[in-house]
């Protein structure tokens, strides 16, 4: 149940902050955060180990997700001077 909470907070962070691009990605973490802790918990219920491989690999895709979304966001700002979604939004081609 404490796992759907999470995953939930992460969610509604998402939606209700679309201003805020540092909120997102801090909610996208939660989020994977949440699905992490849920296949550990069901890997360790069901005496198996590839829910525990498969958080390993969510934490990794995860971890490098906020390293380029951090890098990104950072030569934006030096560019831009301002880190906005509506910015952000005409980098679109």
């Amino acid at each position: 149940m404490e796992f759907f909470l999470l995953f939930l907070l992460g969610l509604s962070g998402m939606f209700l902050f679309k201003n805020n691009i540092i909120v997102i990605l801090m909610s996208i973490e939660l989020v994977l955060l949440a699905v992490n802790l849920n296949f550990a918990t069901l890997s360790i219920y069901l005496d198996d180990l590839v829910g525990q491989v498969f958080a390993l690999f969510v934490l990794t895709v995860a971890a490098a997700e906020s390293a380029i979304g951090l890098a990104i966001l950072v030569v934006f700002y030096r560019i831009r001077g301002v880190i906005a979604i509506d910015y952000i939004n005409g980098l679109k081609g």
